[in-house]
């Protein structure tokens, strides 16, 4: 019989399986469209859809949201986090825009080809229900013992050049040199 093949079997797996992408990201509807009558958020939202067929562990996304505006980036952030949770996939995002660091729980920062810092993000809610995002910024110990502190912090405390360090009893003290 035909319809028993496994190869129309794994056909069908297959067509289900795209069906379920689709419909959890929200584009089921756009399947019988073309690229051209698609809009660019749906477009990324689509390769989204292509890079998921084959079940991968990770998804990687090279600026996926560039020539994207705000609201449409939003929405894209928003398949991501489906991708992420209703599907179990792990996706990383390169990018040098700063304002997607916002979107994301985590964020790993490369300077000099080294990862440098890492912010990791969650949501906490207070006493009276309302909700917002708690951020820690961790610098990376390199095998030599060297940090790159963030430019902001520098920055903010006029450090450059030397800075002056102290050992206390549970940290390390950072100063401007000259400051006492």
């Amino acid at each position: 019989l035909k319809g028993d093949s496994p190869r129309r079997g794994a056909g069908a797996r297959r067509a289900a399986r795209v069906g379920e992408i689709l419909e959890a990201l929200g584009i089921g509807d756009l399947v019988h469209r073309h690229p051209a009558q698609l809009s660019g958020g749906q477009q990324q939202r689509v390769a989204i859809a292509v890079a998921m067929a084959n079940d991968p562990k990770v998804l990687l996304a090279d600026e996926p949201t560039g020539e994207l505006d705000s609201e449409t980036a939003a929405a894209v952030f928003e398949t991501f986090r489906t991708v992420n949770k209703e599907l179990g996939v792990t996706v990383v995002i390169v990018t040098h825009d700063p304002m997607v660091a916002g979107e994301v729980r985590r964020t790993v920062a490369i300077r000099d080809g080294r990862t440098s810092s890492e912010v990791l993000r969650r949501l906490v809610t207070d006493e009276h229900g309302e909700e917002s995002i708690s951020e820690r910024e961790y610098v990376v110990l390199d095998r030599s013992g060297r940090v790159q502190l963030p430019p902001k912090f520098l920055e903010a405390l006029g450090m450059e050049h030397r800075v002056a360090v102290d050992l206390a009893p549970d940290h390390i003290e950072l100063r401007p040199d000259g400051a006492h």
